[in-house]
């Protein structure tokens, strides 16, 4: 019986809510009554979101990386997503043509019209959280979008477009819970977090910081960050710390989970490259000025993103793209 309640949770996970509930946390204030930190540090750069390179512009340098994607038989951008993260990357059983959908979808296809011009000429693999990065250095994908975080520590290992969202931590638990956020209400209690994420990272600087209690069990990571979500539902951990834009859609999926406190970092969502890829890295940065100024962005937000993110007529701070500063 156990098993089949889990498989039930699992699959009710998968089917978004056609009501998103109104909850009265307010994700457009970052910060409320916790202490905001900059990234979880084994970084040792500034502002690592203004590290990429200026967009391409003719600049005479070449196109290889480009050059070969074009070349190939299919003529395929491939591109790691994720495929169950609710208004990101995820299959809407509801939609007859089982294609994927979601705001880091809307960009994967602009991307790949402006690079291939066709915008369906795309090859979408599955990647989970925790392998982001090794898909990208072992060439299994051209680039990952997936609500990845720009921060120092990975671009060491990857290349970075310029950012394309912003968001910060936030704590997801039951409505019924005690906890309030980010904080001291996190003694003793099970906090789950992807592996190899931003949040994790942050769970193990503020145990070592004491932004939160040493009694706070951070042990619990999954590959994928919405299996935290089932795992709450199971009453297996008593909160979930993930990306406040991620938890919103994660809240509209279950009407028994809320945010709690506000944001308590800043992140940059970007799109990762492999290392060395100028050209590329330049051509994404081209598209992504492109697509903020002729309001494609703002319209992939306003579908996709406005439901859950937004409270009546007021605006999430999210709801704003990022102004990009290039290196």
């Amino acid at each position: 019986m156990a098993t089949v309640c889990a498989l039930a949770l699992t699959v009710a996970l998968l089917l978004p809510l056609t009501q998103p509930p109104t909850r009265d946390t307010d994700t457009a204030t970052a910060g409320q009554g916790v202490t905001r930190v900059t990234q979880a540090k084994a970084e040792d750069c500034e502002n690592p979101q203004d590290q990429s390179l200026s967009p391409s512009g003719g600049s005479g340098d070449g196109t290889p990386t480009v050059d070969a994607i074009k070349a190939r038989e299919d003529r395929r951008l491939i591109v790691g997503v994720d495929t169950n993260s609710y208004r990101w990357g995820y299959l809407d059983p509801n939609n007859p043509s089982g294609e994927l959908e979601g705001f880091d979808i809307d960009l994967v296809h602009r991307i790949t019209g402006d690079i291939l011009g066709d915008r369906d000429a795309v090859q979408f693999k599955a990647i989970p959280t925790s392998r982001r990065v090794e898909a990208i250095q072992k060439g299994e994908v051209d680039m990952v979008v997936r609500t990845m975080t720009i921060n120092c520590s990975r671009l060491k290992d990857v290349a970075f477009s310029a950012p394309y969202f912003v968001t910060g931590q936030q704590v997801l638990a039951p409505k019924m819970s005690a906890i309030t956020g980010y904080d001291k209400s996190l003694a003793g209690k099970k906090v789950c977090s992807a592996k190899g994420s931003t949040a994790y990272d942050n769970l193990e600087e503020g145990r070592k910081n004491g932004d939160l209690p040493d009694s706070t069990d951070i042990r619990t990571t999954v590959p994928n960050q919405l299996d935290c979500l089932v795992k709450l539902q199971l009453g297996e951990v008593d909160a979930v710390v993930t990306d406040g834009a991620l938890a919103a859609s994660q809240a509209a999926q279950d009407p028994a989970v809320e945010l709690k406190g506000g944001l308590f970092t800043d992140e940059y969502y970007g799109v990762a490259m492999k290392r060395g890829s100028d050209d590329l890295v330049r051509q994404v940065n081209r598209t992504l000025e492109n697509y903020i100024e002729d309001g494609g962005w703002k319209a992939s937000y306003e579908k996709w993103l406005h439901p859950t993110m937004d409270q009546g007529d007021k605006e999430s701070a999210s709801a704003t793209p990022p102004e990009a500063r290039y290196k």
